[in-house]
């Protein structure tokens, strides 16, 4: 059994700066034995005179206080994280009079308190995305006091954001969400530090970002992202708070928390490519984020200070046309390829290969660039352009001289298109366009082609004086 002793920076200098020490002890107080044995000069810094824990230090196994526990006795779970929290001034160890007023009201609530408070001024909190998960996630994360928390994403604010994403507005758009989110989140509460990561999470940075937080909430829109949250929070034993929104409906849980199961015990494989839309393809209704995002960080909250019982192994699904609540238990697979007995995968892989997203442009020409689109427009050459968005969408933007069907009505009007003829199809993105390729090639058409980025595309490299949504 293996456990990881964290050490606070200001006691480093006892330990030659290591922050991290392996352990093989069963119990806290034998965690704590084998540390003194190995730098026996912290001893002093944690024990009095008597071998007690003195009063200004804490220990914490992964979220929990000992305390609160069996004391020294407490049994390391495997891939346990003990950490040790001593006062700090000016840091997270003691709540300023300024502090102690703005979190008045959770003072007086004696689940939480000063003790608390303090955990969440101690506390660091990963968001996966800004988008609109990620959005009131982070404003509740900042005014709770939560001491530390960390943005991923490498999108920038559009006008399309605005209708769900609270924390930007019309002046911004254009900016990276994670810079503007940071300046918003600071003028929210100063007392607070917020790490923005302007990228794109990936296999290869994963775990190092991931590494120095004590608990991640996914925001994420995509399947391979997903995918590699859950399975990262898995190897490095962190809770991963899930929340997922579409349209009308939404869905939270807790994965990977209390020995509970992780997102692939539910769903160990993702869904083919396209047969779930995006909010982008399907709409998302504006306030829906905030709800979802709110339960999300509300389990975040109750992981940190120890207090109520968790979403971990409960499935929770809300429809804002029924305003409907329904639980789903869910179980721990002792198959599960990440979590299991025997897992089968035990390092990142390529996510968009397992979730079957092509790398490449797929080869026999069926694709086509909007700058060659342009060129073949400018000669006038025969051929169908085909729109499959929806009618509000054309009267956002469209590219000249398209014949315009939506993606639903294709199957119903496809004798209507000249097999014969070339037709070129494009959509917002080119994910609706691509399955309606796929489509017309299995009703015989020989000669189609997907628009590589659709409309988007088109907008930014072609005509920039389209509006873009």
């Amino acid at each position: 059994m293996t456990a990881t002793i964290r050490i606070p920076s200001p006691l480093r200098k006892f330990t030659n700066q290591e922050g991290k020490i392996s352990t093989e002890a069963k119990t806290s107080g034998q965690a704590l034995q084998e540390l003194f044995e190995k730098f026996p000069e912290i001893k002093a810094q944690l024990l009095d005179e008597q071998g007690d824990l003195r009063s200004f230090v804490n220990i914490f196994v992964n979220q929990e206080e000992i305390g609160n526990l069996q004391g020294m006795e407490t049994v390391l779970p495997e891939n346990a994280e003990l950490r040790i929290i001593p006062a700090i001034a000016g840091g997270s160890g003691h709540l300023s009079p300024a502090e102690l007023s703005r979190y008045s009201r959770h003072l007086t609530l004696p689940e939480i308190g000063q003790e608390g408070q303090l955990k969440l001024k101690a506390a660091k909190v990963l968001v996966i995305g800004a988008g609109g998960l990620g959005c009131p996630v982070t404003q509740y994360l900042a005014a709770a006091g939560v001491g530390t928390i960390g943005i991923v994403d490498s999108d920038v604010i559009e006008e399309s954001n605005l209708q769900r994403q609270i924390l930007f507005t019309v002046d911004e758009i254009g900016e990276k969400k994670v810079d503007c989110a940071k300046r918003r989140l600071l003028a929210l509460n100063p007392h607070i530090e917020v790490h923005a990561y302007p990228v794109t999470l990936t296999a290869q940075n994963a775990l190092n970002i991931i590494e120095d937080y004590d608990l991640v909430i996914d925001g994420t829109d995509n399947f391979p992202t997903r995918y590699l949250v859950n399975d990262a929070c898995v190897f490095l034993n962190k809770p991963n708070c899930y929340g997922s929104i579409f349209r009308f409906e939404g869905q939270a849980s807790v994965f990977h928390h209390q020995e509970g199961p992780c997102y692939r015990c539910l769903y160990p494989t993702p869904p083919p490519p396209g047969l779930v839309p995006s909010c982008a393809e399907g709409g998302v209704l504006g306030v829906l984020p905030s709800l979802i995002g709110s339960i999300q960080t509300t389990e975040a909250i109750k992981i940190i200070t120890g207090v109520g019982v968790s979403l971990s192994g409960r499935f929770l699904m809300f429809d804002a046309l029924e305003m409907e609540f329904q639980e789903l238990i869910i179980t721990k697979k002792e198959e599960c390829l990440v979590c299991g007995k025997n897992p089968e995968v035990t390092k990142l892989i390529d996510y968009q290969q397992f979730c079957g997203i092509p790398q490449e442009v797929p080869a026999s020409g069926g694709e086509i660039t909007v700058s060659e689109l342009k060129q073949r427009l400018d000669r006038q050459d025969s051929f169908t352009l085909l729109d499959v968005r929806e009618d509000f969408e054309l009267e956002i933007n469209q590219i000249p001289n398209n014949l315009h069907i939506p993606m639903n009505d294709v199957p119903n009007r496809v004798q209507t298109l000249n097999p014969e003829q070339e037709i070129i199809v494009y959509c917002k993105t080119g994910g609706r366009s691509v399955r309606i390729c796929d489509f017309l090639k299995g009703q015989g058409f020989s000669r189609v082609r997907n628009l590589t980025g659709g409309v988007t595309a088109w907008v930014k490299e072609i005509d920039p004086s389209l509006q873009s949504y």
